[in-house]
Order: C-alpha cells, then sequence, then structure tokens
C-alpha cells in the first residue's frame, strides 16, 4: 500500500458494467515502487471485431458460450470507434451521472478487457484503468501496538459502491452480451489467446474467492507505504487485496454482485 493517493493505487476495472462497474468498480492496485514493477502498454485497437482467439491450450471451443442470439441485430462500430456508442450505453445502465464522474472515456472497452484480465495477477499497469483513482490518502491507525488499516478509508470508496450497487447484473449482462464481439476482439488484441467471456468467469470466481478476515490485519511499513504483516495476504492478488480492503461488509455486498453478474453471464 503506497502511501501516495491513499496509499495505494485504485485499480478500478469496470467488471460490471460491461463486466465493468461490479468487479472493476473497486479493484485496487499496490503501488509496485518497492519492486520496480513496470506498467504494461495499453494494446492499440485496430477496426477489425471479426475471429476469436484460439484458447491458450488449443481448445477451438469456449467454456462458456455467448449466445449469437443476444448479440446486436444492428452493425456494431469497430473497436477503435466505439467509445461514445460504448459510454451511452454504460450511462444508461445507472440513470444517473455518478459512472460519468469516474470513467474515463477513451479505449473504454480495452482498458476493461485489460483490467479484468489482470485482476487475478499481482499488478495492473495504471496506463489502463478504466476508472479514475479515488481522491485522499491511504490512512493507518495504532492498534495496540500494530498498525491497522484506518476505516476512514472505507469511505474513499463511497461513490464507487454507490454505482456497484445500482447496477442491474440482468440488463449488465444483457448489454454485455450484445456488445461482445468487441470485447473479444480487444482480448484478442492482448496477445493471450482465448475467449473473454471464459476469462471474465474465470476472474469473477477468483474475486468470489477472496479472503474474508475477521477483525483488523496488522500492517508493518515498507520502503514506499505499507505492507501485510501475514505474508499470505501480501501475496494475494490485485483483485483479492481489493476485496478485503474494501471492509467485511462491502466486500459481501460486491460478492452479491459478482454471484448474480455470473449467473446472468452464462444463462442461455
Amino acid at each position: 500500500m503506497s502511501s501516495q493517493s491513499s496509499g495505494s493505487k485504485w485499480v478500478a476495472g469496470l467488471l460490471v458494467v460491461a463486466i465493468a462497474v461490479v468487479v472493476g468498480v473497486f479493484v485496487y492496485r499496490e503501488k509496485q515502487a518497492r519492486d520496480g514493477a513496470s506498467a504494461p502498454p495499453l494494446p492499440v485497437a485496430s477496426s477489425s471485431t471479426s475471429g476469436p482467439a484460439q484458447g491458450a491450450q488449443g481448445a477451438s471451443q469456449p467454456l462458456h458460450p455467448v449466445d449469437p442470439a443476444h448479440a446486436s441485430t444492428a452493425a456494431l462500430p469497430s473497436l477503435d470507434q466505439s467509445d461514445d456508442a460504448i459510454l451511452a450505453g454504460l450511462l444508461g445502465l445507472t440513470s444517473d451521472d455518478a459512472l460519468k464522474s469516474l470513467l474515463r472515456g477513451d479505449a473504454i472497452v480495452s482498458r476493461m478487457v485489460a483490467t479484468i484480465d489482470a485482476l487475478p495477477k499481482q499488478t495492473i499497469g495504471m496506463n489502463v484503468l478504466p476508472l479514475r483513482t479515488p481522491t485522499g490518502r491511504f490512512q493507518v491507525q495504532s492498534d495496540d501496538g500494530m498498525f491497522v488499516e484506518s476505516k476512514k478509508n472505507v469511505e474513499r470508496y463511497g461513490t464507487y459502491m454507490y454505482v456497484a450497487e445500482r447496477v442491474d447484473p440482468q440488463a449488465a449482462a444483457a448489454w454485455y452480451k450484445r456488445h461482445y464481439p468487441l470485447f473479444q476482439k480487444a482480448y484478442a488484441d492482448l496477445g493471450t489467446g482465448g475467449y473473454f467471456n471464459d476469462r471474465l468467469v474465470q476472474v469473477i470466481d477468483h474475486l468470489l474467492d477472496a479472503p474474508e478476515p475477521k477483525g483488523a490485519l496488522q500492517l508493518i511499513p515498507a520502503k514506499v507505504g505499507y505492507v501485510y504483516a501475514n505474508p499470505a495476504y501480501e501475496q494475494l492478488s490485485v483483485g483479492q487485496k481489493f476485496m478485503i480492503r474494501v471492509g467485511a461488509e462491502n466486500e459481501a455486498k460486491l460478492k452479491a454482485k459478482l454471484r448474480a453478474l455470473r449467473e446472468a453471464i452464462v444463462a442461455e
């Protein structure tokens, strides 16, 4: 956790609004200054949306296919020309301007896909985030001589949680399926192979497996900011770390949203 910008950098990965406002609306990134991690470049969008990539294991069929019947009957814009249409669709899912105040307006689908793909990893490049980072600084407090995270930090996620709670998982899943060719194209541009919908389900399952600690977790000062005293927590992925740092109440809310989103995504 870096002492800058809340001691860490937020990685908001819109995982529920396009599969972004629910899992990403909360994904938090540890500032990697202490180990020198570098940010990967944002994938360059191309104008073609055809051709799903082969699976990483050579599989030609997706585990969780998106039914073509759910796809849009209207022609989709090319990925590099899709920002206006995507932005309008996302804002329509939340019915007010809260999401607009958080969302970055360029390369939206590519940012979502790159962020979601990185959630189970140890780092996420700040240049691919789909949401702006929260304001304020990360705060710690003393508890029986130990450093623990201040409860005031939870307040910094208020707007993000507000947006996540207002998104209807059924509506978000339907919107996502209609625009799935754009998401698949952005995923292919990452060069990882496979199908984005399979990766999305995998990432949701990973976030649902995040620990649910009882009580405050001890922190220890590091070269930059603080780290968990317990190595098991410090070694968690960036996505799972955020899930436990939003607090027990918010974690429960997010997991309920993710379960509903997962069910809607895999439904026939």
